[in-house]
């Protein structure tokens, strides 16, 4: 006892105040930013709350939703909320609550929604329209059509797919999407988190910044969606072929005669290859077998009522040559109700009757999208290619749209796939934790070049036999036309908005048609219905 030392207690008690400041600062530093901003009053150590009610969720996609929230209300709200008090800190707090019950009803309604729809038939029948009114349109420009030239490709498109959002020269209506994002708020909010304004204003403009004036305005340039494809296709591979080694007198005299070790060699190599081969159909047919018998167990959500009218656009969607023929006798643009909405309105309610009994072709409007872009009524060999797989196709309908189906929510749709979405969306918005500054536009001449590159990039990918059934002789050419109506900007705007508002039918079915029954809802479209008003108020 006499050789231990006395205790200190001033010393201990400081150490210990230490030990226990230093703990406080490393539990704030492993904080992630979405527990000190959001949860606030959250213990340490304590994980954040789910935001997704569905239990195949995994917690890392938990955590970057949180944290791409976090990232987004310190960038558009903080940012001015600390100059007008500093004190206030649950103000944060509750927007994120609103924030969570919004992501928790969007889950419910899209768990509940039939996306294959939306993938499959919708969007489908809005590309094949956009390629289609694109080329027509093209034809016109230098025509009477266009009152001698007076009117711009834009105008002329504008006046084919007319929107109330959008303006001939592009510019959107903001308040349009503001009344959309508004409806979505309240048919996900209870009514006493709706009431309050202050909060739902600003989640509402938060998103409304986002979308109109920072995704749209920049998916919509024809040079970013060619850059993105080129990304996507991978970068480029050169292959350089083996260098031929020169034949010497002495190597020619060598290889001139076949040993038996050659032979040998030359016959394991053979082996070889055919062993490789029949494993690499083993392994084909063993994963066929398993694809088919997962597709046959699976068991989707069955199609809704609102596809009758995506079904009856696909129907109406012009594949044999007679296209041309029939636009070129029409009146004026200006002077002819043009809207492909209206048309598709007129269609599906005259086919109503016919379409209910069958159920939807999901493989039909990839395909004809396929043949649109490809432009197959020109090329007979390619037309013929297309009626063998239609026939092939609707033989096989119902398998198809199993494995179409299965394919979608367990590839594209999976949690792997939002969570790698997230991700890339949080690193493009928030780069350095903060929004970065918008990036540099190409040149024209880069915008050239990008182009170029896109379109070899992909005839290279082309297989030769591929190339030449789908493409023709001249793969360039076939592939610049593919490309073309998507090379402007504001045709690029109809089309996006078109897709919003189908995506936004798909979610929220009842914004179809204002002031009627969920049935009759159902059966209409927010496109058709706006479009049609257009064209009333056009002719009054």
């Amino acid at each position: 006892m006499a050789g231990q030392p006395r205790p200190q207690p001033g010393l201990s008690l400081r150490s210990a105040t230490s030990v226990t400041s230093n703990n406080t600062r490393q539990q704030q530093q492993q904080a992630s930013l979405a527990k000190r901003l959001l949860f606030p009053h959250l213990p340490p150590g304590s994980e954040l709350p789910s935001l997704f009610v569905s239990p195949v969720c995994p917690p890392e996609l938990n955590d970057e939703v949180y944290d791409f929230i976090a990232l987004a209300l310190r960038a558009f709200v903080n940012i001015w909320w600390t100059k007008i008090t500093r004190y206030d800190k649950e103000f944060l707090p509750q927007i994120a609550s609103i924030v969570t019950r919004v992501v928790r009803a969007l889950e419910e309604r899209i768990l509940n929604a039939d996306l294959s729809l939306l993938v499959f038939c919708d969007i489908p029948a809005i590309v094949t329209q956009h390629y289609l009114d694109y080329r027509h349109v093209a034809a016109k420009v230098s025509t009477s059509y266009a009152a001698s030239g007076a009117l711009s490709l834009p105008q002329l498109f504008h006046q084919l797919q007319p929107h109330m959002a959008i303006s001939s020269d592009g510019t959107i209506d903001e308040e349009y999407f503001r009344q959309a994002f508004d409806h979505v708020l309240k048919a996900c909010l209870p009514p006493e988190d709706y009431a309050p304004e202050a909060e739902r204003f600003i989640i509402r403009e938060i998103v409304l910044k986002v979308v109109v004036k920072d995704v749209i305005p920049r998916q919509t340039e024809p040079w970013f969606l060619q850059k993105t494809m080129l990304d996507l296709l991978g970068p480029y591979t050169d292959v350089i072929p083996d260098k031929v080694p020169s034949m010497c007198p002495s190597a020619s005299h060598t290889y001139s005669h076949f040993s038996k070790s050659s032979i040998i060699v030359l016959f394991l190599s053979a082996i070889q290859t055919l062993s490789g081969a029949c494993l690499v159909l083993i392994h084909a047919y063993k994963q066929t077998i398993t694809t088919i018998t997962l597709v046959n167990k699976s068991n989707f959500s069955r199609p809704t009522p609102r596809t009758r009218s995506a079904r009856s656009q696909l129907d109406l969607l012009p594949t044999t040559p007679s296209t041309s023929s029939r636009d070129s006798s029409v009146s004026p643009i200006s002077s002819t109700k043009s809207s492909t909405a209206s048309q598709y309105a007129t269609t599906s309610q005259s086919n109503l009757g016919q379409t209910t009994i069958r159920g939807p072709d999901l493989v039909r409007g990839p395909l004809v999208m396929i043949s649109a872009m490809l432009n197959v009524q020109e090329r007979l060999a390619t037309t013929a290619l297309f009626q063998t797989i239609f026939m092939f196709c609707s033989f096989l309908q119902s398998f198809m749209n199993k494995l179409l189906s299965h394919f979608l929510y367990t590839r594209v749709l999976s949690a792997s796939s939002m969570l790698s979405i997230v991700r890339l969306s949080k690193r493009t918005l928030f780069p350095n934790g903060y929004p970065g500054p918008p990036p540099i536009d190409p040149t024209p001449e880069e915008q050239i070049i990008i182009r170029e590159q896109l379109i070899k990039r992909i005839a290279e990918r082309f297989p030769t036999l591929a190339s030449l059934a789908l493409l023709g002789p001249s793969p360039i050419t076939s592939l610049d036309a593919i490309v073309d109506p998507l090379s402007n900007s504001v045709c690029n705007t109809h089309l996006a908005v078109f897709l919003f508002d189908a995506l936004l039918l798909t979610i929220f079915p009842e914004m179809g048609v204002g002031g009627a029954n969920a049935d009759d809802a159902m059966d209409g479209s927010g496109l058709v219905e706006k479009a049609d008003e257009e064209d009333n108020n056009a002719h009054l």
